[in-house]
């Protein structure tokens, strides 16, 4: 994002930081038609935006070509994905690094006057290198979100493992890319985090002061993401929808909708035609999310409590797992009243969670976790670890706690924490209203803009 001073006639642009005196024009990277969630047009709708296409580098691919050797090439990434075509940059060579500030440079040399007064760039990339070269004398603002900082804590555990653990052998410019993210770091007048743990981590990997790290919190449209007073008929049309009608969960075929349910299978919601409350997960299913260790714990409820309460799944992108598929899971251990939804967007998500009683997700080292927030947003409360960015936000006033936090990795305690909150919903009820109040008070997007726009005031101060 490139913050500038305010024209003649403004472009729309995001409400709250544009009332804080900043408006913006938005570079960003793009995959796919108008309509896809990829699709930079797409996603940022309503604002001003110059895009680089990606989509001839993903096709590149799929002809088994190297997408990153490409006239514009494909991102690379900060997790290393089998199969992926963005590879991680750890295994991205000088040369090709080189082509991607190239397409960036291009891309930068046509959005023409005014110049910005403040470059609010995100994550650490040759997107840095490329506005370097056209504004040199323009302050960077740099925003941290985690997976850089993960990709260099492997970088790190490899180097000092003496031979115990080796490094990936395709992460040959490992040390490389650790030295040029530090550089990239050091250079930018300020770095966001969105958590103190999250700044901390960025301190010691990046050598970085800590004055020059603050830390701002991801913002809520508190507004879509509001409370719905659903009645059990709208839940279970919006069930019927997701699962019956238009199902895409998916299993090991990665196929959307090879995952389906029947009309009878919605039984499982409702009670002497009332709703049953709902568990929620949100997420990808990656190793972090401890999903296995959520349907373990949910297995073991149910045998206890009975039939009280389905589980939805939502989310999982089509072909990305690690370790056993959830769905595999679910099937080899016969787990009973696990509802598989299926990757949506936000809209839908704020349906979901309007559906929903309880998230619960127990991921280990988040940097953040938006979907609390969102989930919280929504007056629903939630189930977290004390690790990474949960316990900076949830639960700090122990008279009005707005959710659960849990041990990580601790099955038992999960156990425990689901059988009370479902028992006991004048608890939950309480804790969800704390939780939508917080959220108001700290997260909305206006008070989230309002402390970006300090920022972005010291650095033009400062230079």
């Amino acid at each position: 994002m490139i913050s500038g001073p305010r024209p003649a006639r403004a472009p729309q642009a995001h409400p709250a930081l544009l009332q804080a005196g900043w408006p913006q024009r938005i570079v960003a990277g793009s995959l796919g038609d108008g309509g896809s969630p990829s699709n930079a047009d797409t996603f940022f709708a309503g604002l001003p935006v110059s895009t680089v296409d990606f989509s001839p580098a993903r096709d590149a691919w799929q002809r088994g070509e190297d997408p990153l050797d490409q006239p514009v090439p494909l991102h690379a990434s900060y997790e290393d994905k089998p199969g992926a075509p963005d590879r991680i940059f750890a295994a991205v060579s000088p040369d090709l690094a080189a082509r991607q500030v190239e397409s960036w440079l291009r891309l930068l040399n046509r959005l023409g006057p005014p110049d910005p007064l403040v470059l609010h760039l995100h994550h650490l990339t040759p997107l840095h290198d490329a506005a370097a070269t056209v504004w040199p004398e323009v302050p960077v603002v740099t925003h941290l979100h985690g997976t850089e900082l993960l990709m260099l804590e492997q970088i790190e555990q490899y180097s000092n493992a003496k031979g115990r653990t080796e490094m990936p052998a395709s992460w040959i410019y490992a040390r490389y890319w650790a030295e040029r993210l530090r550089t990239t770091a050091q250079r930018s007048s300020h770095i966001l985090a969105a958590s103190s743990d999250h700044a901390a981590r960025a301190v010691r990997l990046l050598g970085i002061p800590d004055e020059h790290v603050t830390v701002i919190p991801v913002g809520v449209d508190t507004e879509h993401f509001d409370r719905l007073c659903l009645t059990a008929s709208e839940r279970l049309a919006l069930l019927r929808h997701w699962l019956v009608d238009d199902p895409r969960g998916w299993d090991q075929s990665s196929r959307p909708g090879s995952v389906r349910y029947s009309l009878a299978d919605l039984s499982a919601f409702t009670d002497s035609n009332r709703t049953r409350p709902v568990l929620l997960y949100v997420g990808r299913f990656t190793a972090v999310k401890r999903l296995s260790l959520l349907l373990g714990a949910y297995a073991r409820v149910r045998a206890r409590l009975g039939p009280v309460a389905p589980l939805l799944i939502w989310g999982g992108h089509p072909a990305e797992w690690e370790g056993e598929h959830p769905y595999s899971l679910v099937s080899r251990e016969h787990i009973d009243g696990v509802f598989f939804i299926g990757w949506r967007g936000h809209d839908d998500l704020r349906l979901g969670l309007g559906c929903a009683d309880l998230l619960v997700a127990p991921s280990v080292g988040e940097a953040f976790g938006s979907v609390y927030l969102e989930a919280m947003s929504a007056g629903v409360p939630v189930v977290a670890t004390t690790t990474g960015g949960p316990p900076t936000f949830l639960n700090l006033d122990g008279h009005h706690p707005e959710g659960w936090l849990i041990p990580p990795d601790d099955e038992d305690a999960l156990v425990e924490v689901l059988i009370n909150a479902l028992t006991s919903p004048t608890d939950r009820l309480a804790r969800a209203d704390a939780a939508r109040a917080l959220v108001c008070r700290s997260y909305s997007w206006h008070a989230v803009a309002d402390r970006v726009a300090e920022v972005y005031e010291a650095v033009r101060r400062t230079g």
